[in-house]
Parts: structure tokens; sequence; C-alpha cells
């Protein structure tokens, strides 16, 4: 059923008169480019957020640190971290000649802190490997600890300029909706979709672009309540135009964290994290209940290196 509060659309035509759409199976995507790219960009030019990674000047480590923080974590989240981080380590080797267990401590309640030791190892290839910079090949980062495909493209393209597709959630989720008229993408990366982002990257400032998209969705087309009235491409969004058909793929399935070893395994490092040195094994089990699931995750938590023992007692990796 057409959402009665957004505009009516019309799916965007190329000069053949195919919809947009129609280019995912291999039509020109030059016209669907400028079609896009013009009001995409102009409204992030008026609309974007003032965050420190992405302003001019912005280091290559900023733009690293801050895409290992934000994954699967809020902005909101970040940026108190974010700039802690950087006042304390603003270089690579400022970090890597610290303990791998200071990161873990720096990178407090963030979750999935095995990104922290994983920040921590890539700085210390970026010192002995590259002299202390972060690398601008694509390759080069894909080599460092930690650092995936979509990792790689997103520090080569906002900080380097690079033009390899940035596929996060964001930007994943408006291609789909303007172009393939879908409420949601696959949950991994398709080759016809990594196609279709190729084509679509600019030959000039294509992290401008890349960095439009992905706050087009994380403010306008959002995963629930998208605000189509406001979109900037809602005239020519393949979505709206077809009524905004719902997700009929396989279900997807909130995260939930009440309960769940990833909450043990949070309390159990936040006594370690917060201790001036090493702990008791009585103040760790003060924490959760549950003696099995704390006995595993405790398990965990070491065999991850975020957590070690010394002697009868349990720190933060030195």
């Amino acid at each position: 059923m057409r959402d009665r509060t957004a505009p009516r659309a019309h799916a965007v035509t190329l000069d053949n008169g195919e919809p947009v759409a129609a280019t995912t199976r291999g039509a020109p995507t030059l016209h669907v480019m400028n079609a896009l790219r013009a009001p995409i960009e102009g409204w992030y030019d008026e609309h974007q957020r003032d965050l420190p990674w992405r302003g001019p000047g912005a280091t290559p480590w900023a733009v690293m640190v801050s895409e290992f923080m934000l994954q699967q974590t809020p902005v909101s989240r970040v940026l108190p971290v974010f700039e802690a981080w950087l006042e304390r380590w603003p270089t690579p080797g400022a970090l890597a000649a610290e303990p791998s267990g200071e990161a873990v401590r720096a990178w407090g309640r963030l979750g999935y802190p095995r990104r922290a030791l994983r920040l921590h190892a890539a700085a210390t290839a970026i010192v002995e490997e590259h002299g202390g910079e972060v690398p601008a090949s694509h390759d080069a980062l894909l080599a460092l600890p930690g650092v995936g495909t979509y990792t790689a493209a997103a520090i080569s393209a906002f900080a380097f300029g690079g033009h390899e597709p940035v596929l996060d959630t964001n930007v994943r989720r408006v291609l789909g909706r303007a172009i393939s008229a879908v409420e949601f993408p696959a949950r991994a990366v398709t080759r016809a979709e990594r196609e279709l982002a190729c084509s679509l990257v600019p030959d000039e400032h294509p992290g401008r672009w890349a960095v439009a998209v992905m706050e087009l969705g994380a403010l306008v087309c959002t995963a629930q309540q998208p605000r189509c009235a406001h979109c900037p491409i809602a005239d020519r969004c393949a979505w709206l135009a077809a009524g905004r058909p719902a997700y009929d793929g396989p279900t997807r399935r909130a995260q939930t964290y009440a309960g769940t070893d990833r909450q043990c395994r949070g309390r159990l490092l936040s006594v370690v994290r917060d201790a001036e040195g090493s702990v008791a094994k009585a103040r760790l089990d003060a924490v959760w209940a549950d003696h099995a699931q704390r006995e595993r995750a405790l398990e965990t938590l070491i065999a991850d290196g975020l957590i070690e023992t010394v002697g009868d007692r349990y720190a933060l990796p030195g």
C-alpha cells in the first residue's frame, strides 16, 4: 500500500525509456549516476552531520579508527571514544607503542572489543611494514589485521579518494530501494550488487559520492520508518514508485543482548578493564550468577586474547 505521506514517485528512466531498475541487469548506468548523483550530493551539502572523521582535516589514521569503531555501533556512542582515542593516540605509532590491553581499556563500552585488539594489531603492522603511515593501496589495506573488504574500501575512498565501492548497510539499502525496488538488500553482498555499485562510482570525488549515499541512508532512507517525504530522490526511486513493497526475503531477526553470552562477556571484561591491575576470580564470579555461562564466557575472553591469566588472577593483555 502506498505511503500517502510521501510524494508520488515516478521511476527515473534512461534515454531509451527503460526504468532505473533495469540497469541491474546490465543496462548502461551513466544515466543512473547522472539522475542520482546531483540530488544526493546536493542534499548532503545541506544536511551532512559535522563528524570529525569526515572533515577536510581528518587524517587517514582518523578515518581508519572511525571505521573500526563504527562497525555495528551508533555514531552517538562512537564520538566521545573516538575523540579521546585520537587525543591519546594521534598516530598508528603512538598506539602500537602501548600494550594491546590499553587499547581494550580505552575501547570502553563500545562493544565487540576484539575490534580494539585488531586495531592495535593493524597499527603495529602499519609501523612495521609501512613506516607508520596508513597505506593508500587498497590491497595493502586489505592485508592489515582486522581490515575486510568494506573497511578497506571505506578507508581508501574517504582518506585517499579510491574508487572501490563502499557498501555498508546504509549504502546498500539506498541503492537497493532507489534502483532495484527492494526494501532491504540480501544479507550478504551479491555479485550483481557489487557490480552495480562499482558502475556508479564517479571518476571525480568518489569518496564524496560514497559518504553522501551513506548519510542519506543513515538519516532519511532508514531501515525503519524511512522519511520518503524528505528524500532528494523520491521522484526517481523505484521502490517508492512501486508502492514501497514489503521485504519478502529470509526473516530478519532482531539481535538480542540481555542474558546472552555476549552480555556476560561484557560484564566480565568491564571488571578487568576498570581495575588498576589484576583481579581475583571472586570479583568475576560476583557479576554473573550463572556459573556455566560465566565460565564459558571467561574461557572465550581468554581465547580471544582480551583477558590474560596472571597466576590465579585475571588482567588485560600486557
